[in-house]
């Protein structure tokens, strides 16, 4: 249990994969100018992360080690396909928003490195945990970050997220300042570092507090 408990804490803190790791940052700074964008995305790399977990661990055993950063990313790549399908049969109009950030999932370190570093090593059901939690850690960075954006520059919540649960979605639509002109330097690219510097920051200084006590 302590092993699992261990994985879930490395996964959503100790080792979150845009905090600590500094991993994925090209999709993370990109598309992260709204929350929509922020949790379609992190949805995705979730979806990406466990399925590619849990067949490197089932397939471990049967992968020769020279060739296995070559299986690995093949294996990648065939779940962001799916990924990429999925999003063009249902999700269309967000995919041509999230555009080639979809299918450069395959290059993220992040994904590659937990295939590499943990699932290759371990069991199929720590390797499902394992990139269950660091996807969801992966993706609270994401909605954070969005939503930080999305309020700053837009004065907004939850726009566009008809983009994905259809006319409902304009039910969750928030504008949290009326009549805001918008700060454009928020959703512009030195905003996304600007606000990722930001939460790396309080991550920090919160992990010092921590250690005094």
């Amino acid at each position: 249990m302590d092993n699992y408990n261990k994985i879930i804490k490395n996964g959503l803190w100790d080792n979150n994969q845009a905090l600590v790791a500094i991993l994925g940052l090209c999709p993370l700074l990109a598309v992260t100018n709204n929350i929509v964008n922020a949790i379609g995305l992190g949805l995705a790399t979730t979806f990406v992360l466990v399925m590619s977990n849990v067949t490197v661990s089932i397939f471990r055993n049967h992968i020769s080690k020279e060739v296995r950063i070559p299986i690995f990313i093949l294996l990648i790549a065939s779940f962001v396909t799916i990924v990429e399908l999925m999003m063009k049969s249902y999700f269309y109009d967000l995919y041509l928003i999230l555009g080639i950030f979809v299918p450069l999932i395959v290059t993220n370190c992040a994904i590659l490195g937990r295939a590499e570093a943990f699932a290759s090593k371990n069991t199929w059901d720590k390797s499902i945990l394992d990139g269950l939690m660091m996807g969801i850690g992966f993706s609270v960075v994401l909605i954070i970050l969005g939503a930080m954006r999305e309020l700053i520059g837009n004065g907004t919540l939850f726009d566009q997220s008809v983009l994905i649960l259809g006319d409902f979605g304009n039910t969750l639509s928030i504008t949290v300042f009326k009549n805001y002109q918008g700060t454009l330097l928020a959703i512009l690219p030195p905003g996304a570092f600007i606000g990722l510097g930001l939460i790396v920051a309080m991550k920090n200084k919160y992990d010092l507090e921590r250690k005094k006590l």
